[in-house]
């Protein structure tokens, strides 16, 4: 899952697009400069209000700020920042308008919109949890693997006022979680229990061991050696005094206060003011008006659907027993897991890629330039996190990059959908759509660097479903591990909403969720959690692959033998990321153009 861009993402609600419909504005007409003028210099405050977001861009300007981003005082910042620019949009006349700028006023427009309904929310009382937030973050960049570059002295010193700056963020998390506690807003026991060893992991009393002195280790060419020494001490110091003190007073606080008021139900429909809460999840990960009750029955449909799949893959194998016995097969049967280091892993991910690279030529007329790498997930985070993707710099110096978590090789299950899971998180899932967005100079910068999960994610599930016309699912154990990967999205839809609206416990949605798919109950419980703490997200996935396989098949029937996938593909990914309504807009309008 495609996870930087997001993680600064509050909660918002879709405009009706339908009011602006497309005024015939004339194809010739010229950029707007004065909107294009407004669009970048809204993106110049965004980079100064979310230095991550600027350093994950490519734009190091930045690198030595970390706001503290979770007080009033920010949040009514933002308050303003988006009210001005929304208002200045609305002094433009969008029937005037080119189509790409139209695209781009509609997306700003919802874009500032759904911010501000955003920062109404409550949700800053709950300033991270298990799956992502500042403190896993921190570790993240500052192991040198990430996203903040360590290059230059100047880098090094830059990650020093980060480290200055998190001190102070943490000692606001923990007075936002205080005000939770007193307002009925605290997260679920089972989560807290997760966070407080991913702190605790991060305490060191010999700094030369600590995840954050990986940099110190790995000096490049270009640090002199008069500056080595001075580096090294500055980092023993910042790790000594600040980091370690920093993630103790975390680990401390969430075992001693939070934890005994941390809540036993599991949905966030049991805080103060959660059922409008979760309907507004469900509008900002979905950027649809459907109802959880639609949500949940489009899941259930589909879980029905692909149990019906699942059986064919079974007797095409001769497996004897019931579907319950087929998944325990396919998740212990040692002929599964053949591997023996993590390199060989890393290795079946590569001759993956090689396989299909001569079928994408037939699929996509665009291709990105940003290079690509394939990584075991660093050990400190792996215990806790997914497969993922973390994007690429747009100038290419940081490759897009496909993380793989290997706790043991050995029992790394080949039936887990290794090839669908390729497909979705790297080629030509979330690398092409992230690499092709980032690279298209033509588009604002605000669109250049966005991100909606139901484009972004539903695309990447999308392309999982190429897989037989990119010459993968050849074996049956990967196609059913391909349905595994697609009813692990079904599911998705019943537990979530399940749990957040209907009374579904923990408890019940991992036994759903395992009656249902080769997971194992570790697997299950992670997943589950992961739910409990992001509530709606997980319905990005499946509503918008769905949206797109409904377009595919419109315009294979409407226009025939005009349809060419290869053109369906680059137009729907040429614009980058946008909520499905206009998407579809914007899809309808080159329909009619291939007609002509």
């Amino acid at each position: 899952m495609k996870k930087l861009l997001l993680m600064a993402a509050l909660a918002g609600v879709l405009l009706s697009c339908e009011k602006k419909a497309d005024s015939g504005a004339a194809a010739n007409v010229a950029d707007n400069k004065q909107l294009s003028t407004m669009f970048e210099n809204y993106w110049e405050q965004n980079a100064r209000f979310f230095p991550l977001e600027a350093t994950a861009q490519g734009d190091n300007r930045y690198n030595h700020l970390l706001p503290n981003d979770i007080t009033k005082s920010f949040r009514d910042s933002l308050q303003t920042y988006y009210q001005q620019h929304l208002d200045k949009l609305h002094q433009f006349d969008r029937a005037s308008l080119n189509a790409n700028d139209q695209i781009s006023y509609d997306i700003f427009e919802y874009e500032m919109e759904t911010r501000l309904e955003g920062l109404k929310l409550n949700t800053w009382m709950i300033p991270f949890q298990q799956f992502w937030g500042l403190p896993l973050t921190m570790g993240q960049l500052g192991a040198g693997t990430g996203n903040q570059p360590f290059k230059t002295t100047k880098d090094y010193e830059n990650w020093l006022g980060r480290v200055q700056g998190f001190t102070v963020w943490a000692d606001s998390a923990i007075a936002n979680f205080r005000q939770g506690m007193a307002n009925g807003m605290v997260l679920p026991r089972p989560l807290v229990t997760k966070m407080i060893p991913q702190m605790q992991s991060m305490v060191v009393t010999d700094p030369t061991k600590s995840l954050f002195y990986g940099p110190i280790q790995n000096f490049p060419a270009e640090v002199p050696a008069a500056d080595r020494q001075r580096l090294t001490q500055a980092y023993q110091q910042a790790i000594t005094t600040q980091l370690v003190p920093t993630y103790q007073k975390l680990a401390t606080f969430l075992q001693q206060e939070y934890l005994p008021k941390a809540r036993t139900t599991t949905g966030i429909n049991d805080v103060t003011g959660g059922s409008d809460l979760y309907k507004y999840y469900v509008k900002y990960w979905t950027t649809t008006d459907k109802t959880p009750d639609e949500i949940y029955k489009t899941g259930q449909q589909e879980v029905k659907r692909l149990n019906g799949e699942m059986l064919k893959v079974k007797d095409q194998v001769g497996f004897k027993g019931n579907m319950e016995q087929f998944f325990a097969f396919l998740r212990n049967d040692p002929k599964f897991t053949p591997y023996k280091t993590p390199e060989e892993v890393l290795n079946a991910f590569r001759a993956i890629q090689t396989k299909i690279e001569p079928n994408l030529q037939k699929m996509f007329g665009r291709t990105p330039k940003t290079p690509f790498e394939i990584r075991q997930t660093e050990a400190f985070r792996a215990a806790s996190a997914s497969a993922e993707y973390n994007q690429g710099s747009p100038d290419g110096t940081r490759p897009g990059i496909f993380y793989v978590p290997i706790l043991d090789a050995t029992k790394f299950n080949t039936t887990s959908g290794m090839e669908s899971l390729f497909l979705h998180e790297a080629i030509p899932g979330h690398h092409y759509q992230i690499s092709l967005q980032q690279e298209n100079e033509k588009l604002p910068k605000f669109r250049r660097f966005s991100w909606y999960g139901a484009y972004g994610e539903g695309w990447a599930l999308y392309t999982e479903s190429l897989g037989k016309e990119l010459g993968l699912y050849t074996d049956p154990y990967q196609y059913m591990g391909a349905l595994g990967d697609e009813m692990h999205r079904a599911i998705r839809l019943v537990v979530d909403v399940g749990m957040h609206t209907k009374g579904m416990t923990r408890e019940e949605a991992i036994e759903y969720m395992m009656a249902n798919e080769a997971i194992s109950e570790e697997g299950a419980i992670a997943e589950i959690e992961r739910y409990m703490a992001i509530p709606g997200q997980a319905l990005s996935y499946k509503t918008g692959q769905l949206k797109i396989k409904e377009l595919r098949e419109k315009y294979e029937k409407d226009l025939g033998d005009q349809f060419k996938l290869a053109s369906f593909h680059d137009a729907f990914l040429k614009d980058g990321s946008m909520p499905l309504r206009v998407a579809e807009k914007k899809m309808d309008d080159w329909a009619k153009q291939q007609k002509k």
